[in-house]
């Protein structure tokens, strides 16, 4: 099964108060946190919601 590797790349200061709780689902707290997540939809979705402050790579 595939994970995706998503890190935190802008800051959440300022951002709405939902974006920030889905950020801190995935595990991502500060600028250059990183964390593996399994790709799925739940995580895909979360993706979908705060993509502009994310990048993600593929991995195996």
């Amino acid at each position: 099964m595939a994970n995706l590797n998503i890190k935190l790349v802008k800051s959440l200061n300022g951002r709405l108060a939902k974006h920030i709780a889905t950020a801190n689902s995935l595990g991502l707290r500060r600028i250059g946190d990183t964390t593996v997540q399994p790709d799925n939809a739940p995580t895909r979705g979360k993706i979908a919601k705060i993509g502009y402050l994310l990048q993600v790579e593929e991995t195996k």
